[in-house]
């Protein structure tokens, strides 16, 4: 969304934002203060009416809540703006489509005319008059057709780079709808668009695919002890080791707050569980400092991960809910650990 306040009015709405973020648990960071930004400015209406009623029923926002809003209420308006930008390449393509009709209506008169001409030059009783009438006639076809060639071949060019450039906007509209800004890994909406394709495609006779939940296990003693802006560089630490680990047609997602997941399309559980214990080492022995601080903060950062695999004829949200099971499971028994899904009896008859 683009911001058209004065100085002074954004000075306002920033005094707003930070006093309204500073009575709730979210962390004061970018998605915060967008959230916060759009309600005190009134840029979105249909944001600040949910967030009237969250309000009006009490409690503190977390950064779970505040991470759906920005997901439902700000991002949806970058996938809305995708959505216009295709319009207008449709648009485009049926404009020079126009063009290329209007050309060819040309060449079909440019054609009768050398039909017509031609005719005349074998019609013996046709003389030098007629021949030169015919040999105008030819040069005003000729002349209409270049013109018409030189106009489409302008507007074909001036098309194709207005092309290219709604295509790279396409692109970075759709891209920045399913990127989470402080992890690099896809949000919650990227998750849900990956999971949904992965299981859209499964065949009958293929490798289901496996569902990591992670969760940081005391981040909110991390958030009061050490701040929330090393909390934030925490998530960023654990989408880094994400990023670098989860390769090829598998992704990894930022699920909301705290709690991460990685889906799997062609991972049988065995794979998944070791993927699951070598990412759960590796942020147990990553090492995290206070931006421009020498200190580094070792041992307090672990993770906690559930893994499921899919059985036939399971949704989505069942699947997740397996995994996020095994995830709790994984906490009551001691945290830092991982811990696979039992798996249901097979659904029939779908």
């Amino acid at each position: 969304m683009k911001y058209r306040h004065s100085a002074a009015q954004s000075t306002e709405y920033l005094r707003l934002a930070i006093k309204h973020m500073a009575q709730h648990d979210a962390g004061m960071h970018p998605t915060s203060y967008t959230v916060w930004y759009e309600y005190v400015s009134g840029a979105n209406p249909a944001l600040r009416s949910e967030l009237d009623s969250l309000l009006q029923r009490g409690g503190r926002l977390n950064d779970e809540t505040i991470d759906d809003l920005h997901s439902r209420h700000i991002n949806e308006l970058d996938a809305k703006t995708a959505l216009r930008i295709g319009d207008s390449v449709t648009q485009l393509v049926s404009h020079v489509s126009e063009s290329t009709a209007a050309a060819g209506d040309e060449a079909t008169r440019f054609g009768d005319s050398l039909v017509r001409w031609n005719e005349e030059l074998i019609d013996p009783a046709t003389g030098n008059d007629a021949l030169s009438s015919g040999v105008e006639d030819i040069l005003r076809g000729t002349r209409q057709m270049q013109e018409a060639i030189s106009t489409l071949k302008t507007r074909l060019a001036e098309s194709v780079r207005e092309t290219e450039h709604l295509r790279q906007e396409v692109a970075r509209a759709r891209e920045e709808a399913l990127i989470d800004g402080l992890t690099g890994l896809v949000n919650r909406k990227g998750f849900d668009l990956a999971l949904a394709a992965c299981l859209a495609e499964l065949q009958a006779e293929s490798i289901g695919p496996c569902l990591l939940m992670i969760d940081l296990d005391h981040f909110k003693k991390i958030n009061d002890g050490q701040g929330h802006v090393f909390g934030d560089r925490v998530l960023a630490s654990v989408g880094q080791i994400l990023r670098a680990n989860v390769k090829g047609k598998d992704t990894a997602a930022r699920y909301g707050g705290e709690e991460f997941a990685v889906v799997l399309p062609n991972t049988p559980r065995g794979g998944a569980v070791g993927l699951a214990e070598a990412l759960r080492a590796l942020v147990a022995a990553s090492q995290v400092r206070r931006s421009g601080d020498r200190e580094v903060l070792v041992g307090n950062i672990s993770v906690s991960i559930g893994v499921a695999d899919h059985v036939a004829g399971e949704s989505a949200t069942d699947l997740v809910s397996r995994a996020d099971r095994a995830l709790y499971a994984a906490k009551m028994q001691g945290r830092n650990r991982v811990v696979l899904a039992p798996r249901p009896a097979a659904k029939t008859g779908q």
